[in-house]
């Protein structure tokens, strides 16, 4: 259910069920079916069929030339990366209220957004192959989520998401080509690997590590959101369809009380660019940014999307007079002997 407003849309909350929380440890991943409201998926859809026309642009990214043939101009865009940042109805994906419920679950009650990709896979457009998103973004404690909204029926022939189902549970592997540096190193006996996403398995290294896991594949249809982890080892295939598309939104959240060092390769200031992102949900003792074209969320309606449930008095163990171990309050701060 959605209810309109002057300012802005209601929704109806969506609540995680046990089982699907215990679905996304399990697996690495968890598709939410049907999340976001088809009217919604509708909007996005035609905004990227406009892209596509020449009718609408996003600033900072170089439009079809105009003397494209209609084929050419259909495959032009592959992908495009951060459009948040300059575009309202990117940032209000990236904010949906129904995705950010589910975060707030899985990785909350504080989540910080910090990433939006908007793929087109045309007919014929290459997947990515396997990789682990925390190797490119880095968290601190690792907390990265990626949620991947449907635009279109994904299928098997058309490249849908494959999981290699346990792998959460590896390390980010760090790599030996220098493609960045981030990863696990302090681990005695962990192997570099190399041209990790490339969609050839004898050159991607990591291929190695995804053999050792069962391989499952994820179809979706427009409104579902698969949620997935930064360590699960993922990938998807070309599009082999002759006419279908399989257009997809991708955002990526952490824990707002996370250090974030990225910023999608652009310099910041500091030990952390958390500044540069914006708190969703909850509340953080770090920097953080205000989303540009007001979208409500934690950082300008603290009043709905901030902290929640009150959090408790903070205790400890402590032992009393039988020397027992019991949870005892903390004092009160200015409290004297």
């Amino acid at each position: 259910m959605v209810v309109e407003t002057a300012q802005e849309r209601i929704y109806e909350p969506y609540r995680v069920s046990v089982s699907e929380y215990v679905t996304f440890r399990e697996q690495g991943y968890l598709a939410v079916r049907g999340l976001v409201p088809l009217d919604d998926v509708a909007e996005l859809n035609a905004h990227v069929d406009n892209l596509l026309a020449g009718r609408e642009h996003i600033p900072g990214v170089p439009p079809p030339p105009a003397d494209l043939s209609p084929q050419e101009r259909f495959n032009y865009y592959q992908r495009i990366h951060m459009p948040h940042r300059v575009s309202a109805i990117h940032e209000r994906f990236l904010l949906h209220p129904r995705i950010l419920d589910v975060l707030e679950t899985l990785i909350g009650p504080d989540v910080l957004a910090l990433q939006t990709m908007l793929f087109f896979k045309q007919p014929g457009q290459p997947g990515q192959g396997f990789h682990q998103d925390a190797y490119y973004i880095p968290t601190l404690p690792d907390t990265l989520c990626g949620a991947w909204l449907a635009l279109d029926p994904a299928t098997e022939e058309n490249g849908c998401l494959w999981f290699s189902v346990g792998s959460q549970h590896e390390p980010i592997y760090p790599d030996s080509d220098g493609t960045t540096p981030n990863g696990d190193r302090v681990l005695g006996d962990i192997e570099p690997i190399a041209n990790a996403s490339h969609s050839d398995e004898s050159l991607n290294l990591l291929s190695r590590v995804a053999r050792k896991y069962p391989e499952v594949k994820v179809e979706a249809e427009p409104g579902d959101v698969v949620f997935f982890g930064g360590h699960v080892i993922h990938r998807s295939h070309a599009n082999r369809s002759k006419t279908q598309s399989r257009r997809s939104f991708v955002g990526h959240y952490c824990n707002a009380r996370a250090l974030v060092p990225w910023n999608h390769g652009q310099p910041y200031e500091g030990e952390s660019a958390n500044y540069l992102h914006i708190l969703a949900r909850g509340t953080t003792h770090l920097p953080y940014a205000q989303p540009r074209f007001g979208t409500p969320c934690a950082a300008n309606r603290p009043d709905l999307y901030g902290e929640r449930p009150a959090r408790p008095k903070p205790k400890s163990m402590m032992g009393n007079k039988s020397g027992l171990m019991i949870l005892t309050a903390h004092e009160e701060e200015g409290h004297e002997d």
